[in-house]
């Protein structure tokens, strides 16, 4: 097994492209981690250069403590399965398995042997002599993995590999990778612009945007704590809400409502903010908060997505259980919940404060 050290690290297409910039990071041996950003932030740049598969442009990539940036892919000891899974369509789930020991010229026998051995911890074992035309988009998915597997590669790259599967085969397939990564211990980097993917699975999330990492953290760090607002608008399966506000006798006035300030924060009267609420750390009570009327309820299953109309005018969303939902037309209060409310500066949109997060 072997870590991941990146230093430095920029890849510039030939049109000047930053699609990596000046980029630093340290995978740890064995760590699921994942790149998370919208399309177009370099993510899956970053993971190609990390497979040699696009070539540095500066910096270094360092794999098991060795500098692998001018090593050919095929010698990095790196696994990949790419977005459209890449099977062979002409090859049985076999031979696409055994493909990679093929290339280094391995017997027969091995190559059988590995087909076999691996599919079995797959469930692939009854589909060995399909082609991948006969397949459904999971198995497909799986066979990808058997072929990295088989590899026997230090470090396994996967590139939205759950993306082409539908909601509820997405689900099933994020439970088995995730075991699957416990099991083999595998370095594994994980690129998707999913971010409820990126909570479920990943040991730490690098939150990218312009070739840059926005936010290093564990799963809990980048939900709780945002450390801008570009990640806290992008995190979240309801959007945070971001509200224009101002500091005024030590309260912040946002959204009609004066709340207090996070602890240990002490600001200026006239200081421009935004305040951050997750839908979900915003409860209707009867005292005081922010007061909308009730305008669009979102059911989301066992709870729904109740947006208000607030003074502003700005819209508030908060999630509420099923059985609470209110009446379109009716007004109501929604207070945050102790410590929840985030404050970022409103110019540089940073989070102010110390971070703190619930462990």
């Amino acid at each position: 097994m072997a870590g991941i050290d990146l230093t430095g690290l920029s890849t510039v297409y030939p049109n000047g492209v930053r699609a990596v910039d000046d980029l630093s990071l340290t995978v740890a041996d064995g760590e699921f981690f994942a790149l998370l950003g919208p399309s177009g932030c370099g993510k899956t740049t970053l993971l190609r250069t990390i497979a040699g598969l696009e070539q540095a442009s500066s910096g270094s990539v360092g794999i098991g403590g060795a500098d692998v940036t001018r090593v050919e892919p095929g010698r990095r000891r790196v696994a990949m399965v790419f977005q459209d899974y890449a099977l062979f369509p002409h090859m049985t789930v076999a031979q696409n398995i055994a493909y990679p020991l093929r290339v280094r010229r391995a017997s027969r026998q091995e190559q059988q042997e590995a087909a076999t051995r691996t599919s079995a911890g797959l469930g692939l074992a009854s589909l060995l002599d399909r082609r991948p035309a006969q397949l459904s988009g999971g198995q497909q998915q799986r066979v990808a993995l058997a072929r990295a597997i088989a590899m026997e590669a230090d470090v396994l790259l996967l590139d939205e590999p759950l993306s082409n599967l539908d909601a509820r085969l997405r689900l099933e397939a994020r439970t088995f990778l995730k075991r699957l990564q416990r099991e083999l211990g595998l370095t594994t980097v994980f690129v998707t612009h999913d971010q409820a993917e990126a909570l479920a699975l990943a040991d730490r999330i690098a939150v990218m945007s312009e070739g840059r990492i926005r936010q290093l953290g564990s799963p809990k760090e980048v939900f709780q704590r945002p450390v801008d607002t570009f990640v806290a608008n992008f995190i979240g399966s309801t959007p945070m809400n971001l509200l224009p506000g101002e500091v005024s006798g030590g309260l912040v006035e946002v959204a009609g409502a004066r709340l207090k300030p996070p602890a240990g924060l002490d600001l200026p009267d006239g200081t421009p903010v935004t305040a951050g609420i997750r839908p979900e750390y915003l409860h209707l009570t009867s005292g005081d908060g922010i007061t909308g009327t009730v305008s669009i309820v979102e059911n989301l299953g066992v709870t729904s997505l109740v947006t208000l109309e607030c003074p502003g005018p700005v819209l508030v969303g908060l999630t509420v259980a099923e059985q609470d939902e209110p009446a379109i037309g009716t007004t109501v209060t929604a207070t945050p919940e102790p410590g929840r409310l985030l404050l970022y500066d409103g110019e540089t949109t940073q989070l102010l404060g110390e971070a703190k997060v619930d462990t």
